[in-house]
Parts: structure tokens; sequence; C-alpha cells
């Protein structure tokens, strides 16, 4: 007869994505995971995976948290251009925040850290971008067919250029002592959408 599990598996892949976002991948140890799960190591193992496995699924956690949440923030109803404002400043905001800038984004960090030499979680940072490219480019879509944004531009190009001025915020972000450094460049981006 198997025995029933001990702990909640959601609430455990909550706190290792937690763990993993605080510290990386590399500088979370096994041992890490067992003290801050509160699980023994062979239930980390049955459960989910090796370490990889689990930074993996943590991973994917994240994405589900928030690809919902710039989903919201660019489908509102009404003009499009203060919305992609808005999700710009917010980011920025974040990147200088003392509070939040030294943990930056779980993708963002993945992409510095794992991305390069590990093909599955280059792959899950791709599509975790492809996602807000896209989420970009509707919104912008959306503000030319509104009026807001001249028929000269093109949506695809603007998207690209702010999904990696938005990766870029949260990398300067968690290096530079400098808020303003983040809010000025968040700044004048954005005066290519006028």
């Amino acid at each position: 007869m198997a025995r029933t599990k001990e702990f909640d598996p959601d609430a455990a892949l909550q706190s290792a994505l937690e763990l993993f976002w605080a510290r990386g991948y590399e500088a979370t140890s096994m041992a890490d995971l067992v003290e801050h799960l509160g699980i023994g190591r062979a239930s980390i193992y049955a459960t989910y995976g090796n370490k990889r496995e689990l930074y993996l699924k943590a991973l994917d956690r994240y994405g589900e948290i928030h690809d919902p949440q710039l989903a919201r923030a660019l489908s509102q109803p009404g003009p499009a251009l203060p919305a992609v404002r808005a999700m710009v400043r917010l980011y920025a905001g974040e990147a200088a925040d003392e509070t939040r800038r030294s943990i930056g984004c779980l993708v963002t960090n993945t992409a510095a850290e794992l991305a390069p030499h590990d093909t599955g979680a280059a792959r899950k940072v791709e599509l975790s971008w492809e996602y807000a490219e896209a989420m970009l480019h509707s919104a912008l879509l959306r503000a030319q067919a509104q009026g807001e944004l001249g028929e000269d531009r093109d949506p695809r190009a603007l998207a690209r250029m702010l999904l990696v001025l938005l990766q870029g915020l949260r990398v300067v972000g968690k290096a530079s002592s400098d808020p303003a450094r983040v809010r000025d460049a968040a700044e004048q981006a954005l005066k290519i959408l006028d």
C-alpha cells in the first residue's frame, strides 16, 4: 500500500519557488531545499525529481502566477497605450525598489544564470518572453486600431523593443544602486510611443 504524502506538494512547490527566486539555482543546495520546504530529500525526489526538475517546475509556477497579471494589465478595455506605459513604469518601479530589486524576476534571473547552458531552462525563458511579447504586441495593435499609435509604427518591433527594455530594467535594477537609472531609461523609451 502506497504511503500518502505528509505535505502539500503545491505549497512546497511555492516554497521552492520563493527560495530559488531569492537565491538562484546554483546558490540553492538540496540541503537548503530540505530545510526550507520542511520535507525529506526522498520526498522531494519522489514528488518533483531532482533539483533541476524542481527548479523548472518552480519556473512554470512563476509563469502561472505572473503571466495572467500581465495579460490583465494589458487587456483592459479602453485606451491601450496608458496600460503599456503603466506596465513599463511598474517594471521600472520594481527594479528601482530597494526591497524588490535584489530578487528581480525569476525569468530574467534564469536567463542570466541557466539559459546559456541549459536548453530546458532556455526554452522556458523563451516561452515566457514570447508570451510577454505577444501581450505587448496585442496591446499595441489595439492602440493602433484605436488611433493612439500612428499607422507608420510597427507594433511587433515596438513590442520587441519594450520586452528587451523590461528585461534590461530588471537586470540593471539588480546591480545598480541608482534608482534614477532605470526610471530615466523607462521614461526615455516611453517617448518612442508618442
